[in-house]
C-alpha cells in the first residue's frame, strides 16, 4: 500500500458516507453514513501517521479516534431505539415534532 493509494481510499470511504448521509431519511442510515466519513478520516490519519510521522503518539491519538467513534455510535443508536420505541419514529422529518 502506498501513501496516495491510502488517501484514495480514504476519500473514497468519506466520499460514501457523505453521500450516505445526506441522500437518507432514516435516522439509522443517516448514522452510518456518518460512521463511514469518520472512518474514512481515521484512515487518512493513519495514512499520514504511518508515512510522514512514524511515532508512538500517532498511534494513540487514532486509537482514541476510533473509541471516541466507537462510544459516539453506540450513544447515537441508544437514542435513536428509545426515540423509535417511544413515538415510532425513525425518520428525520418525523423526528422534527418531537419538542418537549
Amino acid at each position: 500500500m502506498t501513501f496516495e493509494l491510502l488517501l484514495v481510499l480514504a476519500a473514497g470511504l468519506f466520499s460514501i458516507g457523505l453521500f450516505g448521509a445526506l441522500s437518507q431519511q432514516s435516522i439509522v442510515m443517516i448514522m452510518m453514513g456518518i460512521e463511514l466519513m469518520i472512518g474514512g478520516i481515521i484512515v487518512a490519519a493513519a495514512d499520514f501517521w504511518h508515512f510522514l510521522a512514524p511515532t508512538g503518539s500517532g498511534q494513540v491519538v487514532i486509537v482514541a479516534a476510533v473509541v471516541a467513534m466507537a462510544v459516539e455510535m453506540a450513544m447515537g443508536f441508544t437514542v435513536t431505539t428509545a426515540i423509535y420505541r417511544a413515538r415510532q419514529v425513525d425518520m428525520t422529518d418525523m423526528a422534527q415534532d418531537l419538542k418537549g
